[in-house]
């Protein structure tokens, strides 16, 4: 089978068709964008006292680097670790695969860079991945946020 364009309205029908695919190559490229609200973890009667806060951030997944921006604030105590986990479904704990820095305080800024294998960007776009912030009041966990789009 064989094309043959010809004529003013052709021309403008490749250039259309060149843009498109042009556009289609260069649009798989962007940062894909998540949010996270960030609230306490399950609270039990034992941990309640120990337990307050709240926080937001936003995620951008652009290949399989990752980028961090958020606030927390209210913790009982400090701010000691914050780390990434990835579940096996959206709701569902995980183990630890990343750890990025938070303000050693009872709230803050924070903005982390962290590079992801594929399986663990596939993860974030699946919703399987959450933030976690503990804090020297409750050191297995204060807040905690899934990723989400």
């Amino acid at each position: 089978m064989e094309f043959r364009f010809t004529g003013c309205g052709s021309r403008l029908l490749l250039r259309w068709l060149v843009a498109g695919a042009a556009w289609a190559a260069t649009s798989a490229a962007f940062a894909e964008t998540f949010h996270v609200r960030l609230s306490t973890v399950p609270i039990e009667a034992a941990t309640a006292a120990a337990i307050a806060g709240q926080g937001a951030a936003t995620a951008e997944l652009d290949g399989t680097r990752l980028t961090l921006k958020g606030s927390f604030a209210g913790l009982k105590g400090a701010a000691t670790t914050a780390r990434l986990h990835e579940g096996r479904v959206t709701g569902v704990r995980g183990p630890a695969f990343a750890d990025f820095s938070v303000p050693a305080a009872q709230g803050g800024n924070f903005t982390a860079e962290i590079t992801l294998t594929p399986a663990q960007a596939d993860g974030v776009r699946h919703g399987r991945v959450y933030v976690q912030i503990a804090s020297a009041s409750a050191p297995e966990g204060n807040l905690w946020g899934w990723l989400l789009p």
